[in-house]
């Protein structure tokens, strides 16, 4: 698996239609999100020049995972979106703290309903530690997500350090919480 990383302006224009391509086919077809975007191509207000994407492609070049981190000291998803899942507590705001979406390394061929194999897949977890590399390389010494539960067992299940920073709340008809990932 190779991984590539960078901003959008640093990233070829064919990664970037991969990219948008392999997340609309996750978020959008497999999962059934509600995003308003393009037909084909998912991109939404937080994928900006100051986005840092991490993508995992296999031996023929496709796309087959993507993650997404921001500065929490800019705009991000969590707070703009979802900051009633910190329950009152204050939204990080910190070139320390960065946030993680859009992760993904599902086979988009595969039912939905093996999501968590996919998830706590070696794919995944090579994914992750990438991520979390690059976050580092960054400055973050903690990352916060959005994500449904199971996912901080499975985090935790590899030697990842991940606890939630929330309830869990239903939001667009699944269940979601804010949950903390530190960076080593």
């Amino acid at each position: 698996m190779e991984f590539i990383t960078g901003k959008l302006e640093t990233l070829d224009a064919s990664i970037r239609s991969a990219m948008a391509h392999y997340r609309y086919q996750v978020f959008v077809r497999k999962l059934g999100w509600n995003l308003d975007c393009e037909e084909d191509s998912e991109f939404d207000q937080f994928d900006r020049d100051d986005t840092v994407y991490i993508l995992a492609r296999d031996s023929q070049k496709q796309v087959v995972g993507v993650a997404r981190l921001l500065s929490t000291a800019t705009p991000y998803l969590l707070s703009e979106v979802f900051p009633d899942l910190l329950a009152g507590q204050p939204l990080p705001a910190s070139e320390q703290v960065w946030e993680l979406s859009r992760f993904a390394a599902a086979d988009t061929g595969a039912s939905s309903d093996c999501l968590e194999r996919q998830i706590s897949s070696p794919n995944a977890i090579a994914l992750m530690q990438a991520t979390l590399r690059c976050a580092a390389e960054h400055g973050a010494r903690k990352l916060i997500t959005v994500s449904p539960p199971g996912i901080e067992r499975l985090l935790r299940k590899v030697g990842i350090d991940a606890s939630r920073a929330g309830e869990v709340c239903s939001k667009y008809g699944q269940p979601l919480y804010a949950s903390w990932i530190t960076v080593n």
